[in-house]
């Protein structure tokens, strides 16, 4: 018989953009593109300003800011693409990486805490980012593949918003387990956009917030710390 009992060990989930890094991984891949040459600056920057602006006011079209996204995906193979992210590991995402945030991950991790990324970020871009952190475990948008090349659609719901909830609740039932089983959870992020997920943790704590996330975490006396 199945016993009751809540988990020892704690989840500890941590945002990407704007909290473990010092940046935002997703529109500075579409920049390192358009510098390598690889998109066009004046159709491509536009559009890829505008989707961060809706990001930030909590408005963005998820459908729509994918197939934009994750098109340039589809038009190399994934073995120039996998080379192509190196250069953009060292180049742009390292300079993002700060000791701060490497430490609250060596943290958690010390203290034996089941740690995990979960971004609206695509997984291409983020795997090896959470690599370079340490983390083992990931939720990105996946996208989706054919015949081991990337197809530019979506594979599965985007963990965007409240797709996060689901994302991290198909996650630990893959796992024979749920958020309530953990007696002590983490959510780490920058972004009203995870006050979905950050409501249904144990311990939110709103890292270098944007305003309306600072003025809600004030409200719920949630802890409000920076990564810079």
């Amino acid at each position: 018989m199945k016993q009751d009992l809540k988990l020892k060990q704690n989840l500890a989930l941590f945002d990407l953009d704007n909290t473990l890094l010092a940046g935002d991984s997703d529109y500075n891949w579409s920049l390192f593109l358009i510098g390598e040459g690889l998109l066009d600056a004046t159709t491509h920057q536009e559009s890829n300003e505008q989707f961060y602006q809706d990001y930030k006011n909590g408005n963005l079209d998820i459908v729509k800011f994918l197939a934009f996204q994750l098109k340039p995906l589809s038009q190399h193979p994934v073995k120039f693409l996998d080379e192509l992210h190196l250069k953009f590991m060292d180049k742009v995402i390292r300079p993002m990486m700060t000791q701060k945030s490497q430490d609250l991950v060596n943290k958690h991790k010390a203290q034996g805490d089941l740690c995990l990324i979960i971004t609206a970020t695509n997984s291409f871009v983020t795997k090896p980012i959470a690599k370079a952190y340490g983390i083992e475990h990931l939720i990105g948008t996946d996208p989706e593949m054919a015949n081991g090349e990337y197809t530019g659609g979506v594979s599965g719901v985007p963990s965007f918003q409240a797709g996060k909830v689901t994302r991290i609740n198909q996650w630990l039932a893959e796992r024979n387990q749920k958020l309530s089983d953990f007696e002590t959870s983490y959510f780490y992020s920058d972004s009203h956009n995870d006050l979905p997920l950050m409501k249904l943790v144990t311990n939110p704590v709103a890292v270098d917030a944007d305003e309306p996330l600072t003025a809600y975490a004030k409200q719920q006396h949630w802890p409000l710390i920076s990564l810079r």
